[in-house]
């Protein structure tokens, strides 16, 4: 029997004799635990194969009839079908579900496109002279694949076809390629759009929104780390990563390229401005357009820059919104009047105060039998007659004062318009730096790395682009979660024709294993929602919480616990069962001990993904073997793995030291 099926026969059995040993005699069991027991045999039916979303809609419609038939017998059927009823539709009406359909159909649109093998070859050519180039550019390409797919097997699986083959064969460690494939294709787990993250966004109560905002830097905290250990072991073992030989690094040029090369111009911009500029035929019988456009390719990264730094300065020197004209009642105002101080409110005079003067040529009653004036005395005679007795005749009327304020104020507007601010020292810090790296990097700028810079906008930018896009939509507030997955999928279906891939064909599949993995989700929701119920209305979660607050942890003592908890159920159950069985249980307790709910997600996002790198039960390791060479054996994946999960056990530690890795950019957007 193989070691596999000994170890998770041993956790069941372990799990079994647990129950006998820790539960009441039955005579003594409460209905809370019968709901610890449901949620041990539960883990049990799920090791044993059953299918999660069913196997807890069956439980939680048993043990939720049990918990009603001991109140009330006669209605426990009623009201259990009641409950399955209204549990279901609260799950199907909740909106941040339709955002998971979209995010894995623009996943497998991207993955069935084959962008992938594309971005690895140009990633690879690209970094040849980093240190384990070919291990930083699997990482690199897990990174940036995982962001737009989200599903770990996808990501390990097609990496294991075509990075483990080219590592292997240039000499790479089996241990170090195996672990760079498995450790940067469980990036999706934590790196935004993550399915998790959505799926924990639901069942703890916390916007999708902050947690993609939260992710982001600790994603790409755990990438920098990993890449940092593969240059360090290609540095101080460099028979475990094994630089690329000349010819490996070597980029074939065109025809017109090596012409202008054999001219002794070897810089790109130069020799491309020179080849146009001279009237004899372009080299290589390129075409002046040729030319021009290659020139223009060149010089994108600096046109790119220009463009950052412009729309930078309006930004940093744009003017200080003007002061709102609603002043607070009560406050110094400029109200001219007749007979009363400047600013404040008066009262009224006794006698005919309440009368609005009228402006000129508007319709009067004559007062009294007073003869009609004529119309040039209309203004004077009417201030007259409105003044009343004890009034002075040489006071303007109220709407002559208006006037003349408003006049004033329309004189005066040009000079009081909001004035740019000055840009600040900053902005012409980084303009210097950015300005003297563009100035090196075109000293240097081949027309190899002309080659290269094409070669990675084939393959590397428009998927960025996409990714940028879907994911600064969401954490600037452009677009809901859902909005910005329906654009991505319209963005993979528009990489996908333009890459030539798309077909009926393809779309089907894609469609149909959406459909799959969407089902999936759903049905695991509305039997985490039946089964939290039940384990509710037995009593369990209050046996728990009197049991966690008994034990009179600190904050972190609990955080310790619920990470190890977490930590260990990552080797039999997978993140959707641990998100929707376990994650109702420690989220009542976070209020106690006074834990953000969103820096509890990120640190279990985190926690999961060291899980999904923890031996014997390491998912990702599987899917790799799956498609390794023989020679391959799962001890080796296993080896290779546990370093790249110190790193990871590291990374958690960074982010509960210092919290700010993934809280502040949440805070600087949305507080």
């Amino acid at each position: 029997m193989r070691k596999e099926i000994w170890f998770g026969l041993s956790m069941l059995i372990g799990i079994v004799i647990a129950l006998f040993a820790l539960m009441p005699a039955p005579a003594d069991m409460t209905n809370g635990h019968v709901g610890l027991l449901m949620l041990a045999l539960v883990v049990v039916a799920i090791m044993l194969g059953f299918p999660t979303a069913f196997t807890l809609m069956g439980m939680g419609v048993l043990f939720a009839w049990y918990a009603f038939h001991s109140r009330d017998p006669n209605q426990a059927i009623q009201l259990t079908l009641d409950l399955m009823v209204q549990r279901a539709y609260s799950v199907m009406a909740n909106d941040v579900l339709i955002s998971i359909p979209l995010f894995v159909f623009m996943g497998y649109l991207v993955e069935r496109a084959n962008l992938i093998e594309k971005l690895f070859k140009s990633l690879h050519i690209a970094m040849a002279r980093v240190p384990g180039s070919l291990a930083v550019a699997t990482i690199v390409t897990c990174a940036i694949f995982a962001t737009a797919t989200g599903i770990v097997g996808a990501v390990v699986t097609l990496m294991g076809l075509l990075a483990l083959p080219a590592m292997l064969k240039a000499g790479y460690s089996t241990q170090l390629s195996a672990g760079a494939i498995t450790a940067g294709g469980c990036l999706g787990i934590l790196i935004p759009p993550s399915v998790l993250l959505i799926v924990y966004g639901a069942t703890a109560g916390v916007s999708v929104v902050k947690l993609y905002a939260g992710a982001l830097f600790p994603g790409v905290m755990l990438a920098v780390l990993y890449v940092g250990y593969v240059m360090l072991v290609a540095k101080l073992k460099p028979s475990a990563a094994p630089p690329l030989t000349a010819e490996e690094r070597s980029v074939a040029l065109p025809p017109f390229a090596q012409a202008i090369t054999a001219s002794r111009r070897t810089m790109a911009v130069p020799g491309l401005a020179a080849a146009l500029a001279q009237a004899a035929p372009a080299p290589a019988g390129a075409s002046k357009r040729t030319l021009m456009q290659q020139l223009f390719i060149a010089l994108l990264p600096a046109l790119a820059f220009a463009a950052f730094m412009g729309v930078s300065y309006g930004i940093v020197t744009k003017p200080a919104a003007p002061p709102s004209e609603l002043v607070e009642m009560g406050s110094a105002q400029d109200l001219s009047s007749s007979g009363s101080d400047a600013g404040g409110l008066a009262e009224p005079p006794p006698e005919g105060g309440l009368e609005e003067p009228p402006a000129n040529n508007d319709l009067a009653e004559p007062p009294g039998t007073e003869a009609p004036q004529p119309a040039s005395d209309t203004a004077t005679g009417t201030a007259g007659a409105a003044a009343g007795p004890g009034s002075s005749a040489a006071t303007p009327p109220a709407g002559a004062a208006t006037a003349r304020n408003g006049a004033a104020a329309t004189a005066a507007a040009p000079a009081d318009a909001p004035q740019p601010k000055p840009a600040p020292a900053g902005y012409w810090i980084a303009l210097g730096i950015g300005t003297v790296a563009l100035l090196l990097f075109y000293a240097y700028f081949s027309f190899a790395r002309l080659e290269i810079l094409k070669m990675l906008m084939g393959s590397l930018f428009p998927l960025a682009f996409m990714i940028l896009a879907v994911l600064g939509s969401i954490v600037f507030g452009f677009a809901t979660p859902t909005e910005a997955a329906a654009m991505g999928a319209l963005g993979g279906m528009v990489l996908a024709v333009a890459y030539r891939r798309f077909n009926i064909g393809m779309l089907r599949e894609s469609a149909h294993l959406t459909a799959k993995t969407s089902a999936m989700v759903c049905w695991l929701f509305v039997g985490s929602s039946i089964f939290s119920a039940a384990f509710a209305l037995l009593g369990g979660q209050e046996l728990i919480n009197s049991w966690v607050l008994g034990m009179d942890l600190t904050p972190v003592q609990f955080m310790l616990l619920a990470q190890v908890i977490i930590f260990l159920l990552g080797w039999p159950l997978e993140w959707t069962e641990i998100i929707v069985i376990f994650m109702p249980i420690f989220i009542p307790l976070l209020g106690h001990f006074n834990i953000d709910p969103l820096f509890f997600g990120l640190l279990v996002a985190m926690n999961l993904q060291t899980a999904f790198l923890s031996p014997p039960v390491a998912m990702s390791a599987f899917y790799l073997k799956g498609v390794a060479p023989p020679h391959v054996t799962l001890n080796q994946i296993f080896l290779g793995m546990l370093p790249f999960m110190a790193i990871q056990v590291l990374g958690v530690f960074l982010l509960y030291m210092f919290p700010a890795i993934g809280l502040w950019l949440p805070g600087v957007l949305y507080n």
